[in-house]
């Protein structure tokens, strides 16, 4: 193990404690208990105040926990997977979690649960201990002794606080790019939703035969609005590499050197998944697991890609265990369609919004990589941080 000489190498359960119930705490005493089920253990953020409340009747069994635990995951794939988190907010500082939960919690002015919480989140330790695992197939849990006899580097307390609060700053701002994202794809969901119903602001509605429209709007069959045709097989054998996206019903699954359809295009899924588009600039091979739009009828092309976000092709589907797109049934469809000056500014408006998803999702993906770099090299101690003035009480640490 590879670190600083002013570094100890200890085992876990010297360091940490290991939450046991207290006898003196009766469940029954309790009409009801804060209960930890494991789908909400989340994934990707450092704290979690989420749990039900239950009668302490109806809680047969579980693990013990308490306010400001490490709850870790113990089974597959829920412990490859990274789901953990420190439970905060627990009425009367204590509940139950799923017996698949470990609790930790740190020795106070020896040890740090926020260093050991992102100690864990280390992929090779994550290898490693999986590696370990005991138990059936598709059943495998980590066995407690096996965390508790881990070896880990263990800097002073000092170190420990600053090395958590570095790495706990990415991670916040990680949420933060995970909140606006959420955010923004609620507003271009009521977006979408508001634009196809409605049309844009100030436009008077009129009836028709599929109910009212905005008034310079017109019913038309889909198949007057955009041709769907089945995509082109291509196996992944006979695909040399090139810069022609190749789309599938899930969208870019990879590049061709040759193009089948010209561009712009749009495709949605045929089978598997359907109801998603893909739309695509340039020229392009359509797969033929979907459906691509082979004559817009002089609509916009990213119109049409927004308008199939909103319909529902699922209603137009068939079979059990892969259900297929029937064509023929959608281009029967009476749809509602605007003139091309609003198809226009529809589109741009939708399009305003996806590049604000984008642009978070990228500065996303970049905070990502820098938390797994910093937490790499703070673990090992390749970057040093015990002489900076680092804050440490916006963690709690």
């Amino acid at each position: 193990m590879n670190m600083p000489k002013d570094w100890d190498v200890v085992k876990i359960d010297e360091m940490y404690d290991f939450t046991k119930k207290p006898k003196e705490i009766v469940y029954s005493n309790y009409d009801y208990l804060p209960f930890i089920a494991m789908d909400l253990i989340p994934i990707g953020s450092t704290y979690s105040g989420n749990f039900k409340l239950k009668k302490s009747t109806e809680i047969s069994s579980g693990t013990y926990i308490e306010d400001g635990d490490i709850l870790l995951a113990k089974i597959t794939p829920c412990f490859e997977n990274g789901k953990q988190c420190i439970i905060t907010g627990l009425p009367n500082g204590f509940g139950i979690a799923s017996t698949e939960i470990i609790p930790i919690k740190e020795k106070t002015g020896i040890s740090s649960k926020y260093f050991l919480f992102y100690y864990l989140l280390q992929s090779d330790i994550r290898t490693l201990i999986a590696g370990k695992m005991e138990g059936a197939t598709g059943r495998q849990r980590v066995p407690v002794h096996l965390i508790k006899e881990l070896l880990i580097p263990f800097p002073s307390l000092n170190e420990q606080q600053k090395i958590a609060a570095v790495l706990f700053k990415i991670q916040q701002a990680i949420e933060i790019q995970e909140s606006i994202i959420e955010k923004t794809r609620e507003l271009k969901k009521s977006t979408l939703h508001h634009v196809f119903t409605h049309g844009l602001p100030g436009e008077k509605s009129k009836e028709t035969e599929i109910g009212p429209i905005p008034v310079s709007w017109s019913v038309q069959r889909f198949e007057e609005f955009a041709i769907l045709h089945r995509g082109y097989d291509l196996p992944i054998q006979d695909r040399t590499s090139g810069a022609v996206p190749i789309v599938g019903s899930n969208g870019i699954v990879g590049y061709h050197y040759q193009s089948k359809v010209k561009g712009p295009g749009v495709v949605t899924g045929r089978s598997g998944s359907i109801g998603i588009s893909s739309y695509v600039a340039d020229d392009y091979w359509p797969l033929n697991t979907g459906l691509y739009v082979e004559d817009f009828h002089g609509n916009d092309p990213l119109y049409v890609h927004y308008f199939f976000q909103s319909f529902n092709f699922g209603q137009y589907a068939a079979g059990v265990s892969v259900p297929t797109l029937n064509r023929n049934l959608v281009h029967a469809v009476l749809i509602s369609v605007p003139p091309i000056v609003e198809q226009n500014e529809i589109a741009n408006i939708l399009k305003t919004i996806d590049r604000k998803i984008d642009l978070h999702e990228a500065k996303k993906s970049a905070l990502q990589d820098l938390f797994k770099a910093m937490l790499n090299k703070l673990m090992t101690g390749e970057i040093r941080v015990k002489d900076l003035d680092i804050d440490i009480s916006e963690v709690g640490v």
